[in-house]
């Protein structure tokens, strides 16, 4: 067996020392880490059980009927809003807040976004969208049961203030003007209104849709406040925001490549973004990711492999018969995930 054929493949069962200590378990997936390790240990790949990864078991189901159904139950949510000025929360808690739920259970990454991807409906989905992903960190952030629906419903209604903003101005296709940029800023302080006029909605859901633009250097809207002034639900929805933003095809611009939506959330943990939050929510992500089929920048279609947990947007991948670790082509970069 030569090196070319081991480094790439799954180990199938543990390789267990004379001794009966475990030194590398089952499923992983060998790179030159581990063949260095073999070879400090003088165990031979003979001794190795692989099994190919080419094509692993995975469910191919995803999300996107959920976020369809939840994408048009909100955009009747607003509509309702629009007449009323308020939420109806019996329809949101009874209907659309467990479809959120049910969404954010897919076990891969490509399942959970291929239904969040903005179509022509940016700006229902786009509160769908954000929902999914705050209640996916929220799980991940270990949050009680309890809280966790307060985050969920928080995320979902961050943007209701847009109601309030003329739907030409929302779908405009070019840059805002100075006027118009500072009456879309104002979408935080309407949502505020209207959540806090709704009985029964706990403060922080009406503070997440006031500060989910707000950021830690202070340099958010509408008040400048920094990290310390700024509530925990609202931290969590504004990386979901950017998150979900930044991926989405919007009237004035296509969607960013992969590579780039995550080195940009990592940037942003530095200053804009709550550094605890943005970082789990890079690594859980990227760890989604394996198994996932994508395409490189070089255009070749590659499977991701491992992450390193020191680098986790430079994953190793499959490229047809390449072992590729991008840690060590730093000019290759996942554009996008595919079905």
């Amino acid at each position: 067996m030569r090196l070319e054929d081991v480094v790439g493949r799954k180990l199938k069962k543990d390789l267990i020392l004379s001794n009966g200590i475990v030194l590398i378990p089952a499923g992983t997936v060998l790179e030159n880490e581990q063949m260095d390790f073999l070879g400090r240990h003088y165990i031979g790949l003979e001794r190795l059980e692989l099994e190919l990864i080419s094509e692993p078991e995975r469910p191919l189901a995803t999300n996107e009927p959920l976020i369809n159904q939840a994408t048009q139950e909100i955009r009747e949510v607003f509509h309702y809003m629009r007449r009323t000025g308020k939420v109806p929360m019996e329809e949101v808690q009874r209907s659309i807040l467990p479809t959120i739920s049910q969404a954010a259970e897919y076990p891969s990454l490509y399942n959970v976004l291929s239904g969040l991807q903005a179509k022509d409906d940016y700006t229902y989905r786009h509160n769908i969208g954000v929902g999914v992903i705050s209640t996916m960190l929220g799980k991940w952030l270990q949050l009680e049961d309890e809280m966790l629906g307060l985050l969920t419903t928080a995320a979902t209604l961050h943007d209701v203030g847009k109601i309030h903003i003329d739907d030409d101005l929302l779908n405009k296709p070019g840059r805002f003007t100075d006027k118009e940029y500072e009456l879309m800023k104002m979408h935080t302080i309407f949502g505020h209104d209207i959540i806090s006029n709704t009985p029964g909605l706990h403060p922080d859901v009406a503070l997440a849709a006031l500060q989910h633009h707000e950021r830690e250097d202070g340099r958010g809207y509408p008040y400048g406040i920094n990290g310390i002034e700024i509530a925990y639900f609202s931290k969590i929805v504004a990386v979901a925001d950017v998150f979900h933003a930044m991926t989405s095809k919007r009237a004035y611009k296509e969607a960013s490549p992969f590579y780039e939506v995550m080195q940009q959330m990592i940037t942003d943990g530095f200053g804009k973004l709550d550094p605890v939050i943005c970082n789990l929510f890079v690594h859980r992500m990227m760890d989604m990711s394996v198994g996932s089929d994508v395409v490189l920048t070089d255009g070749r279609q590659a499977r991701i492999l491992n992450v390193h947990p020191g680098d986790p947007i430079h994953p190793s991948v499959l490229a047809g018969h390449d072992y590729i670790d991008l840690r060590m082509h730093r000019q290759l970069h996942i554009k996008s995930l595919v079905g």
